[in-house]
């Protein structure tokens, strides 16, 4: 049988995937996304579980994204379901990438509220990018359950796909600000600056509320 050209590039492709070097997985993963083919896919989504470096790994979310989504989905789906926390950051930030909604039943609340930050965060960017019309208020309702968690970086994360909905998340907001902990309830007052003001930026919001929470006042005075 003869080997082809565009069988010896896919084989190099493939190769250069799984280079020890992260500058020629770079080059492969765009050479993949500049010439689709259906047998780069399973080697993508596997590459993503491990690979170390951020640029590579968006890297290969682009060639993914350069794929038909009948072939790519349903595995990333798959995907999200894994036992490694990167393969399921990662399969949730290619699907907030490919944006095809058919993925919405995938973004559960198990993953909403994933013990590992990275995958949380990516869960929220994708549900926010994926939900179904008519179904903002009750993500909303979930993602506020998230309220307090984290560092800085993981308050933004969710601040952010919270804003991203809109004006439905004023009552799961509000709710926040009640609570008896006073870390969710800074992180819901910030959200709510961030809503009315989005120019306001996170750090300034999250200072202003935790010394509205500090002085014993709900934040929602004058409002």
């Amino acid at each position: 049988m003869t080997i082809t050209r565009q069988d010896k590039d896919v084989t190099r492709a493939l190769q250069g995937l799984q280079d020890a070097r992260s500058s020629v997985r770079l080059r492969a993963a765009l050479a993949v996304g500049t010439t689709p083919d259906p047998r780069f896919v399973d080697t993508l989504i596997e590459r993503c579980a491990i690979e170390p470096e951020f640029l590579v790994r968006d890297m290969l979310t682009w060639a993914l994204t350069r794929h038909p989504t009948s072939m790519t989905v349903p595995d990333l789906v798959r995907e999200v379901r894994s036992e490694r926390a990167q393969a399921r950051s990662q399969a949730l930030h290619t699907l907030s990438k490919i944006g095809d909604r058919q993925a919405w039943p995938a973004i559960t609340r198990a993953l909403l509220s994933d013990a590992d930050d990275e995958v949380a965060r990516s869960a929220w960017r994708a549900a926010v990018v994926l939900v179904p019309e008519g179904e903002e208020s009750a993500l909303a309702t979930v993602l506020a359950t998230q309220l307090g968690r984290g560092e800085r970086e993981t308050q933004l994360s969710l601040s952010r796909a919270l804003v991203a909905l809109g004006e439905v998340i004023v009552p799961a907001l509000r709710a926040g600000t009640t609570a008896s902990d006073p870390f969710v309830r800074a992180h819901a007052l910030a959200t709510q600056r961030l809503l009315r003001d989005p120019d306001a930026g996170f750090e300034f919001a999250i200072e202003e509320a935790k010394r509205a929470v500090a002085l014993g006042g709900s934040g929602q005075e004058g409002q």
